[in-house]
C-alpha cells in the first residue's frame, strides 16, 4: 500500500503492517463508503472482521422483497458477497431490527439498551488494534448510523488506555461533495481532524467496486457501476480519509 505525501500534522497508513480491524456497521452495505480501506488492510495481510448489527429487513431499496426475514437472509448474503470481495476474515450479524436502534434509547429495555453488551462482546472477541465505525453524523444522518456510532464510542472510550483500540470515523473531506451526495445530505468533515489518510491501490478501488456490485437488492445496475468511481473521484481522490475518535 502506497504512502501518501501529507502534511505533517496527517499520518498515513503505514505500509505493510498487519493488524486485526474490526468494522461496526448498522447495515449491509454500509461498508462501501470505506471499502477501499477494508480492502487494503486484508492485501497487506491484516484480519479485517466485519459486524453488521442488523441485516436490513427493512431496507428493500430496488427490490421487490417486502420488509422480513426472507429480505434479511438475502441482504445478509449479499454482505458475506462483499466480504468475501473485500478480503474480510470474517462476518457477523447481531440481528438487531434495522430502523430501531435509536428508539426510546433511554428506555430499560430499548434495542439501544440490549445491544450494549452484545456489541461490546462482538468488539472484544475480535481484540481488534482499529474499530471503524460511523461517525457522530451517521454520514447522512441515519438514526441507525448514529446510534452504532454513539454505542461504539461508549464501549470503547471505558476501556483503559493500554488496551483500548483506535477508534475511527470515515469522514468526507473535499467539499464541495458530487452532488447527489450533497443533495442526500452527507456531512463533511474539516480536513485537519481527517488525520488518518489510506490511499489505495487499483486493485483496492477493483475490490470496492466487486463489493458494490453485491448489493442488487439496493442499488439499480447503472447505479452499482457508478457508486465506486463516484468516490474515488469525488470523495477519496485516492485516499480514504478517517477521523481519529482517540
Amino acid at each position: 500500500m502506497a504512502l501518501a505525501v501529507l502534511p505533517a500534522d496527517i499520518t498515513a497508513h503505514p505500509e505493510d503492517i498487519s493488524r486485526v480491524v474490526v468494522a461496526v456497521l448498522a447495515h449491509p452495505d454500509d461498508e462501501i463508503f470505506f471499502a477501499p480501506a477494508l480492502a487494503g488492510e486484508a492485501r497487506n495481510g491484516s484480519e479485517v472482521h466485519l459486524v453488521y448489527v442488523t441485516s436490513g429487513d427493512a431496507g428493500p431499496g430496488v427490490s421487490d422483497y417486502a420488509k422480513g426475514e426472507a429480505l434479511a437472509e438475502v441482504r445478509r448474503e449479499e454482505a458475506r458477497c462483499a466480504a468475501q470481495a473485500l478480503g474480510a476474515r470474517s462476518i457477523a450479524f447481531l440481528e438487531f431490527g434495522d430502523g430501531t436502534l435509536a428508539d426510546t434509547p433511554q428506555a430499560p429495555d430499548s434495542p439501544a439498551r440490549k445491544l450494549l453488551p452484545v456489541l461490546a462482546d462482538a468488539i472484544r472477541g475480535a481484540n481488534p488494534e482499529i474499530v471503524i465505525t460511523w461517525g457522530p453524523d451517521g454520514g447522512y444522518g441515519h438514526g441507525d448510523h448514529r446510534m452504532v456510532s454513539a454505542l461504539v464510542t461508549q464501549i470503547l472510550q471505558r476501556e483503559p488506555g493500554g488496551s483500548r483500540p483506535k477508534l475511527y470515523y470515515p469522514a468526507m473531506v473535499h467539499a464541495p461533495l458530487p452532488e447527489p451526495l450533497a443533495a442526500q445530505g452527507w456531512a463533511t468533515t474539516a480536513p485537519d481532524l481527517a488525520t488518518v489518510r489510506y490511499s489505495y491501490s487499483e486493485a483496492d478501488l477493483a475490490a470496492a467496486n466487486a463489493a458494490t456490485q453485491c448489493h442488487v437488492t439496493q442499488f439499480d445496475e447503472a447505479t452499482r457501476a457508478a457508486l465506486v468511481p463516484l468516490f474515488h473521484a469525488g470523495v477519496w481522490k485516492s485516499e480514504v480519509a478517517f477521523h481519529k475518535a482517540f
